[in-house]
Order: C-alpha cells, then structure tokens, then sequence
C-alpha cells in the first residue's frame, strides 16, 4: 500500500475508533449500557485493525507514529463534537434572577414543557429567586437563548445529571 494511502488510513480509522470511544462512554456513564458495549465491540475491531497497521515495521517507518497521534487528537475533538450535537442524558440549569421576574419566567418555561422549580434566595443586595431547570442535555441552547432573552440579570449555571428518577418527566 503506498504510504500517503496507508497515513491516511491511520489518521482516518483512529479518527472513527475514538470518536466512538468518547460516545461509548458518555452512554455507560449515562445508563445506556447496551449501546454503549455494542460500540465498544466495533471500537476495539478498529483499534485491532489500525494498531496492527502502525505496529507492522514501525521501527522503519516512524510517520505511522504521527498518523496515529493525528487520528488520536482528531479523534477526542471530533467525538466531543459528535456526543455534544447528540446531547445525550440531562442537565440541570440553576437561574438566579431578580425575585420579581423569578416566578413569571418559571411560568413561561413550564408553558415550553420545562421541569422548573422555584426556590426563594437571599441575594448580597435583594431578594432572588432561584431556578431548577431539568432538561435534555440537546435543549441546553434552546433553554439558555430563552431565560437571556427573558431577562439580562440571570445568572444561569449548568451541570450533566445522572438518570432522573421522579418528578416533572422530560417529555420534549
């Protein structure tokens, strides 16, 4: 195989393999084990198959090393791109907003189908109120654009969760 060919080849499937690795994990962390180990049986074929590719002779061709790095650093900004366009699992996104505008923003996001919950806070100078948002991690721009839009002294929060259990379920 001639050499840009094979190069290529490595950077590509390394490329694959990580990407794949970076979503497997994200699924088994979120609970979805099934889809996780079903990506992880095609991710190991391909890491078979590319490390088998650079190890052959690779004390005389160091350029194999390089194409793997490549594909390796490809690969964990390509994956971390893929999994936050999936938007798997939940959020949660805590606002603070001033306590006057804190119980009609509430409303209005339960009227989009948010999971909201209001807690009254005690802000340095005046009253808050505090937002508890649960939403689809894929929701996350919709959600932030909205509360932005709604008011400019929100100061908002994000943070993964595990699988929710109880509560408003997630039905957007």
């Amino acid at each position: 195989m001639p050499s840009v060919v094979m190069y290529l080849l490595i950077v590509f499937v390394k490329t694959i393999e990580l990407s794949m690795t970076t979503v497997r994990l994200k699924l088994i962390t979120k609970g979805q084990k099934l889809a996780g180990s079903v990506i992880g049986f095609f991710e190991v074929a391909l890491w078979l198959i590319v490390v088998s590719i650079v190890l052959d002779d690779i004390t005389s061709d160091p350029w194999k090393v390089v194409a793997y790095s490549l594909g390796f650093a490809l690969g964990n900004y390509v994956g971390s791109v893929l999994e936050e366009k999936i938007g798997l699992g939940n959020a949660r996104i805590d606002v603070i907003v001033p306590e006057t505008e804190g119980l009609a923003l509430a409303e209005e996001l339960r009227e989009k189908n948010f999971a909201v919950t209001v807690i009254d806070g005690k802000g340095r100078i005046r009253p808050r109120k505090i937002l508890i948002v649960i939403v689809k991690r894929k929701d996350i721009p919709e959600v932030s654009q909205f509360i932005m839009d709604h008011t400019d002294e929100a100061f908002i929060t994000m943070s993964d969760t595990t699988p929710v259990i109880g509560g408003y379920r997630l039905r957007r």
